[in-house]
């Protein structure tokens, strides 16, 4: 059982190599594309968000934004309610860049997990869910117990 974690941990890395692999030509690197893919989910973020959700550092993230934004792919836009925060939008130049990165995501899910049973997939989804709801609030009984 200790292994698991190890495992799940290998596997993403696996994935993250192997996308890093088929998007070697688009220009991007693997956090600019964590930051393109995570801002087209979630549209004005604000940069302490984002950074929390990609656990950078908020500095490391400035950075990462200023290139992004640099190649017209990003925009920071003031936010209305804190007019010392920023929040960031993919722009319309990077629309083609996230489908064919979008794309590149579709193909390897598909490799990756050729000729696995997709009762086999929903079961692992199920599992993984659960595990990550159990460790949410393994978490938060911690806190409470060291009051």
């Amino acid at each position: 059982m200790e292994t698991i974690p190890f495992e799940i941990g290998e596997t993403a890395h696996a994935l993250r190599k192997a996308f890093d692999r088929l998007a070697v030509g688009l220009g991007v690197t693997r956090a600019q594309w964590k930051v393109l893919f995570k801002l087209t989910r979630r549209p004005g973020l604000r940069q302490v968000e984002l950074a929390d959700l990609l656990e950078l550092e908020p500095i490391t993230l400035c950075r990462i934004i200023d290139r992004l934004e640099e190649a017209e792919l990003v925009e920071r836009v003031r936010d209305p309610d804190d007019r010392r925060a920023w929040r960031l939008h993919v722009t319309k130049k990077a629309q083609p860049l996230v489908e064919k990165l979008q794309a590149i995501g579709a193909d390897l899910v598909e490799q990756a997990f050729a000729g696995i049973d997709p009762k086999d997939i929903e079961t692992t989804r199920k599992v993984l869910a659960q595990v990550r709801e159990n460790a949410g609030r393994c978490g938060a009984v911690n806190r409470a117990s060291n009051q």
